[in-house]
């Protein structure tokens, strides 16, 4: 294998094109520019509308090269899963979060989302399995303003230390 060279990017999922920034990062390597970019757009896919950061590794020698997708912020899980819920004052939907959490509340998940985004950043979380991730994930929504199950994150945050949501963990 020959000299390798490594390109960092954020790109929306699903959505990367040939134009800025991949194409001019990526053309003065005399890579198949649209290939990499199939590749990412295949790889991203379940990130649809997200950043997400990305890796391509090109050997300089073959121009063979490799694609590795990291997750995105877990604001963007939480605000991917519950955007339905996320609306503002305009009737429009919002991108993040309240700008008074605690108080003002924009958007509301279930159990089952909150352990979907769980499960997606366990690999890149310091929690030692979903429950922990779980209690991850419920802190963000203390932070940006979203219900989950109806109730405010804190009391499900207790009500997980209580075991009331065991059975949720049991499958995981």
């Amino acid at each position: 294998m020959g000299e390798r060279k490594s390109v960092s990017l954020l790109v929306v999922g699903g959505e990367a094109s040939a134009g800025p920034p991949l194409g001019p990062a990526l053309g003065p390597l005399g890579v198949n520019v649209m290939a990499i970019v199939n590749k990412i757009n295949e790889l991203t896919k379940d990130f649809s509308g997200m950043r997400v950061p990305i890796e391509v590794m090109v050997d300089l020698e073959t121009k063979a090269f490799e694609v590795k997708v990291g997750i995105p912020t877990l604001s963007a899980l939480i605000v991917k899963e519950a955007k339905p819920s996320i609306i503002g004052k305009d009737g429009k939907p919002k991108t993040g979060g309240s700008k008074n959490p605690g108080k003002e509340y924009v958007g509301e998940l279930k159990m089952d989302q909150v352990i979907k985004i769980a499960k997606i950043k366990l690999p890149q979380s310091y929690a030692k399995d979903v429950k922990a991730a779980a209690n991850e994930v419920l802190g963000s929504c203390v932070s940006m303003g979203i219900k989950v199950e109806g109730k405010e994150p804190k009391v499900i945050i207790s009500e997980i230390k209580e075991g009331k949501w065991d059975s949720y963990f049991k499958e995981v």
